[in-house]
């Protein structure tokens, strides 16, 4: 039986994606920045419309990461609108030479600006159940499903989304959150305290990330009445939330997006860490990215009842788990109660411990391996011949 050995050679990989390269800088943004290490990376937003002729921007991000824009003439269908996306993604590839390069599929929504490409592995990454967010498109699931029949590897960003795909496609893998335990260990190096929250008073209670229909701004807004010696420090963007609709008080800070370079600074002179999810259909199958995040960082976290955090962090005892403002906030307290204490350090050691075996190195390394693996099962298919992989080799 023929063994493979992984090409040497590494194909170019064409990401279409759902987020824009510059927004938070989340699962996306850690897995192509180390693709570019050894391949061109395109990642390709969703288009941008208006009264212009269609046509592709390109910017090399220092990342390595080559961003794409498509720009697309306003006044067509959504079928038309993707068609004429297509023929500029097809002119990239003819462009750039591209004569073997590989796809990767964030949103099942783009699939037709793929239609005039003939990738050499199809991946489909999916970090959320897209289809039950607020305002999703009523055609995603049947577009999941066309794009299921297409790929040749399902990545899913959490343990209870793998549960929720592994019976709809032969190839499936689970690929939680994992985190650059080096970045945020900076905030337990005493960095300055970012101007913009150096006044507030302590014990300080944080939360970054995007704000929208996830988050319990009720919760939130309840712990901030009950508790107004505690300073709630909100970083992110608002999303999908009418500014008037977030709960408002003197002890409540919204301070806006922050950089990835940035949060460190924060997480420094935090108390406690949040995770104030509220429990439906759109956080069902989320692996919040900043659970281990925050973990590094050395602070304490409590979190509402996020299955991707219950496990293993929960059940691991190294985050608190709370449902209901009564439980958080009791959760909080406690988490408050513990710092400095000899409880607190071991806690902190233990997931510390965990932690060690974490890393988006690795995460990328194994995806990387299941690439090449499907690659050569392909190659070894259209030569009507078996195939057999030893892992352990780069492609």
């Amino acid at each position: 039986m023929p063994v493979s050995s992984v090409s040497s050679e590494s194909p170019a990989l064409l990401v279409l994606a759902h987020l824009r390269w510059d927004f938070v800088f989340q699962r996306p943004q850690h897995l192509m920045t180390r693709a570019a290490h050894s391949r061109a990376v395109y990642y390709i937003e969703e288009p941008i419309f208006g009264e212009f002729d269609d046509h592709l921007r390109q910017r090399r991000d220092e990342s390595g990461v080559t961003v794409c824009t498509p720009y697309v003439r306003v006044g067509f269908s959504p079928a038309e609108s993707q068609a004429r996306t297509a023929r500029l993604l097809a002119g990239l590839v003819e462009a750039e030479g591209l004569g073997t390069y590989d796809l990767w599929v964030y949103t099942p929504m783009e699939l037709p600006v793929a239609a005039e490409l003939n990738p050499r592995v199809v991946v489909y990454d999916c970090m959320d159940e897209l289809a039950n967010f607020k305002g999703a498109p009523p055609e995603l699931r049947s577009r999941e499903q066309a794009l299921f029949r297409r790929a040749d590897l399902v990545f899913t960003g959490g343990q209870r989304l793998y549960e929720a795909k592994i019976e709809q496609h032969p190839s499936v893998h689970a690929f939680p959150s994992s985190v650059e335990v080096g970045h945020f260990a900076q905030a337990r190096q005493a960095p300055a305290d970012p101007a913009d929250q150096a006044a507030l008073a302590r014990p300080r209670l944080g939360f970054y990330g995007v704000i929208d229909e996830r988050f319990d701004i009720a919760l939130i807004g309840e712990l901030a009445r009950r508790r107004p010696e505690w300073q709630l420090v909100m970083l992110g963007p608002v999303v999908k939330i009418a500014p008037e609709d977030l709960p408002r008080a003197a002890n409540l800070h919204y301070l806006g997006m922050k950089t990835y370079g940035e949060l460190p600074a924060y997480l420094a002179h935090w108390d406690v860490a949040l995770l104030p999810f509220a429990i439906n259909a759109a956080t069902e199958f989320i692996s919040p990215t900043k659970t281990p995040e925050y973990l590094a960082a050395g602070v304490p976290v409590v979190s509402t009842g996020i299955r991707d955090v219950i496990r293993p962090y929960g059940d691991l005892d190294l985050a608190r788990i709370a449902d209901g403002v009564d439980a958080f906030e009791a959760a909080c307290a406690a988490a408050l109660a513990e710092i400095g204490t000899p409880a607190g350090e071991e806690r902190r050691a233990r997931a510390d411990r965990y932690l060690s075996t974490l890393s988006w190195d690795r995460t990328w390394g194994e995806m990387r391996d299941l690439i090449a693996q499907a690659a050569s099962r392909r190659s070894y298919a259209a030569q009507g011949q078996p195939f057999s992989y030893v892992a352990g080799h780069d492609d």
